[in-house]
């Protein structure tokens, strides 16, 4: 699968990478399994429903979230990082 991010993605992670550098490693770890195996159960991979059915999230930490949109079946457009209440907040 090919990661692919947003602006607005783009530009959290350079704070991230700026500040957090344990966050940093992380997220790299994650969206490294992810470009290898989508469905690695460590990153607890689900479709999202309701007004995001259309989206899915990965897990980075207990706490963190990547929301994304399948652009094809090999592309991936992350679209969102941030807290469970962040990402998820109605």
């Amino acid at each position: 699968m090919i990661a692919k991010f947003s602006p607005l993605v783009q530009n959290e992670l350079k704070k991230i990478y700026q500040k957090e550098r344990k966050l940093t490693t992380r997220i790299e770890k994650q969206l490294s399994l992810f470009e290898e195996n989508p469905k690695h159960p460590s990153l607890r991979t689900h479709k999202l429903s309701g007004s995001m059915n259309n989206l899915w999230s990965i897990s980075i930490t207990m706490n963190i979230r990547m929301v994304y949109i399948l652009i094809d079946e090999d592309t991936a457009l992350f679209i969102q990082i941030g807290t469970h209440e962040e990402v998820y907040r109605k």
